[in-house]
């Protein structure tokens, strides 16, 4: 299999540049070999979704924007085939604001959606990433977004070996 980055958000508020944590695991020939966390400042210090993922503003305020994270964090998109996501389309839309907000080109990568692949591969009928993990017994601390990240990656390995 080729090399692709699972990649997971959580946001602050209903902005898609309001990224407050991201979680970015590599893989290489189906293995985890790398696992990035990060924490970031939102825009806005209003946050609408903590009783999702638990982070308030307290938590971000001393952490580096987008865009001063940037730089240590564009390397993991570099080389890799396709970037996976639970639900592509919210992760993608994400990034791509927050890349617009910090004046950075979007990483020019295929997005993979984790739910239509398990549905695709697996026939289920709820594919949520809970749903999804439980079937394939992965731990999960959902809404934790390394956690997340790396329940993804290990659904598109878990994949795989199934085709």
């Amino acid at each position: 299999m080729a090399e692709f980055v699972a990649l997971d958000f959580e946001t602050a508020d209903y902005g898609a540049d309001s990224a407050c944590a991201i979680a970015l695991v590599r893989v290489q020939h189906d293995r985890i070999i790398k696992r990035t966390y990060s924490l970031i400042r939102p825009p806005r210090s209003l946050f609408r979704f903590t009783h999702i993922h638990g982070l308030r503003w307290s938590d971000v305020a001393d952490q580096p924007t987008f865009a001063e994270l940037w730089p240590s964090i564009a390397q993991e998109f570099e080389g890799v085939e396709f970037v996976a996501a639970h639900n592509a389309g919210f992760d993608r839309g994400v990034l791509a604001a927050c890349c617009a907000a910090a004046g950075v080109a979007m990483p020019d990568v295929r997005f993979e959606c984790t739910v239509r692949l398990a549905k695709r591969t697996w026939g289920l009928k709820r594919a949520n990433l809970a749903a999804v993990s439980e079937f394939l017994n992965i731990p999960l601390v959902h809404h934790q977004a390394l956690s997340d990240a790396e329940a993804c990656a290990k659904i598109v390995i878990a994949a795989s070996g199934a085709n």
